[in-house]
């Protein structure tokens, strides 16, 4: 894949979110160029009735509203295929449900979602909901959602495919090119191209897939929930781990249904998602344990068993168990060391900037062979491309937006004026569109024009329809626009939603670090670190 990407001036970063993907970046423009990919996001923004809304709380909380399926595009995964006979399909597969979520804790790798700090893996509520196309009354009767756990154990293999079928409608149709029936009239082996159709668009975290090699069926068990990254040898542990759990449970144990309670195992995958290696579990019998102690003492033993049993060396169980053991106690896998380096950058004033340094650290660490849990933590020093800071627009505006709306009085745009210590309080109808901006010059303007004490709108003095650019704008356009129409700030707009400001000041900024990156550029010397404000 580098190979392939390195013509293109591009690279290959294995994380299950990229730190660096900006809400501009998710429009239907940048979707795969294949027909069955913008069928999909036709017929699921159809069915939505309207945007696709996203709710993620975490430590900072993110909302969104898109017009199309581009949040699911955020999430890369590694995914893990254990071929089954269909006999014991069900019991392995109620395994993978039991193990989902140990695995999902030491594996997580995606706690930043458009610069918000969200769960350790965020993919598994980003992908829940960015496809989430049921209608409220089938949300209140608890419909299932296309992207889930599950809501109870398998009985078999052909009960879990009857279920999807019955509860989720058929988004694409397609020839087949062959009756299944007819196929096995004449003693052939049917490819079920329908039925995999469909079970290609319901994503089950553990997911049941049929194939045909050299003529021979077969069924899988897919593992859906794993990220990619932060390494490979760290993906391969995380495989080690999951697979050997699957052998070692499925072969030394009795059947889970007895031993578990689905709900508490599926509020492990959930609090697993949340808290990574920091989550808490109910375990066999409801025995309350947390994910680190879990791990470390039952359930590597266990997989270093099945493996052993499945044929896999000493060596390799202990350079990957061991690999996956010393994560553990350590406590910190990929979302951890992510949470962390962010924190260390915070120096950097602008959200965007920081990620895409977070971005670069991880990329410079990533192809050493170094698992992790003993990469360091970026600094500044990091950041040898200290340009990159102001290429687009999203990078240097603010985001701590205060807002009025346009029939408030004057006095609350002035009051929150001289709070904030700002100049521009940009004016949002109810539906939350940019409507107006009024400026420190608008309140003067009242003043000497004698009506600073009357009780006068805000719709009375704001400037309507106000120049605006969107967050990938360039700095130099946005710089040149502001000079030509003379202009103290610009709101940054996108989807017709405001997400931000720049201003004369955030530009001033920018000039004084670029400046002084300049002169240290041929001085040969970093450039000097400077206060960057809140």
């Amino acid at each position: 894949m580098r190979a392939a990407a390195a013509p293109l001036g591009a690279d290959v970063l294995l994380a299950g979110i990229l730190p660096s993907i900006d809400p501009a970046d998710l429009v239907v423009e940048n979707l795969t160029p294949l027909p069955r990919y913008h069928e999909l996001n036709r017929l699921i923004t159809t069915l939505a009735g309207g945007p696709v809304r996203t709710l993620i709380q975490g430590r900072d909380n993110l909302q969104l509203s898109l017009d199309n399926v581009m949040l699911e595009a955020c999430n890369t995964s590694f995914q893990v295929h254990l071929q089954v006979s269909a006999e014991e399909f069900a019991h392995v597969y109620n395994v993978a449900q039991v193990v989902a979520g140990p695995v999902v804790a030491a594996a997580a790798n995606s706690p930043l979602l458009l610069q918000h700090r969200l769960w350790h893996e965020t993919r598994i509520p980003a992908f829940e909901q960015s496809i989430d196309v049921r209608s409220a009354p089938s949300r209140q009767r608890g419909t299932w959602q296309r992207v889930s756990f599950g809501e109870g154990w398998v009985g078999s293999l052909i009960e879990l495919l009857q279920d999807q079928v019955a509860r989720h409608r058929v988004l694409m149709m397609g020839d087949t090119g062959e009756s299944s029936l007819d196929a096995l009239a004449r003693g052939e082996v049917p490819r079920l191209r329908a039925l995999c159709l469909h079970n290609g668009s319901v994503y089950r975290w553990n997911r049941a897939c049929y194939g045909i090699i050299d003529g021979k069926p077969h069924v899988r068990i897919e593992h859906r929930p794993l990220p990619a990254g932060p390494t490979v040898v760290d993906e391969v542990a995380n495989a080690a781990l999951l697979l050997g759990l699957l052998l070692g449970m499925a072969h030394a144990h009795g059947d889970v249904r007895t031993r578990f309670s689905f709900g508490d195992v599926r509020g492990n995958f959930v609090a697993a998602a949340r808290y990574g290696l920091y989550a808490g579990f109910r375990w066999e019998g409801g025995e309350a344990i947390d994910a680190r102690t879990l791990l470390s003492q039952r359930l590597i033993p266990l997989a270093r068993e099945g493996l052993r049993d499945a044929g896999v060396t000493t060596e390799e169980c202990d350079r990957y168990l061991g690999l996956m053991d010393a994560r553990v106690r350590s406590g910190r896998n990929g979302a951890a060391w992510m949470l962390e380096a962010y924190h260390a950058l915070n120096e950097i004033r602008s959200p965007t900037a920081r990620s895409q340094v977070l971005t670069r650290a991880i990329m410079a660490r990533q192809w050493n062979g170094v698992p992790v849990h003993e990469w360091s933590l970026p600094s500044m020093s990091d950041e040898d491309r200290w340009q990159e800071r102001y290429r687009r627009v999203s990078q240097v505006m603010s985001t701590d937006l205060f807002t009025i709306g346009p029939d408030d009085l004057v006095d609350v745009a002035a009051a929150v004026m001289h709070w904030k210590r700002i100049r521009h309080v940009p004016v949002e109808d109810a539906t939350g569109r940019l409507v107006g901006l009024v400026s420190y010059r608008a309140l003067v303007r009242l003043v000497g024009e004698g009506r600073g004490g009357a009780r006068v709108p805000v719709r009375e003095i704001m400037s309507p329809d106000p120049v605006t650019v969107g967050p990938g704008e360039s700095c130099r356009n946005a710089m040149h626009l502001m000079h030509d129409r003379r202009l103290s700030c610009l709101p940054v707009v996108h989807d017709g939603r405001l997400v931000g400001i720049v201003s004369e000041r955030d530009f001033l900024q920018v000039a004084l670090e670029l400046l002084d990156g300049m002169l240290a550029q041929d001085e040969h010397d970093p450039p000097p670190e400077r206060p960057r404000g809140p």
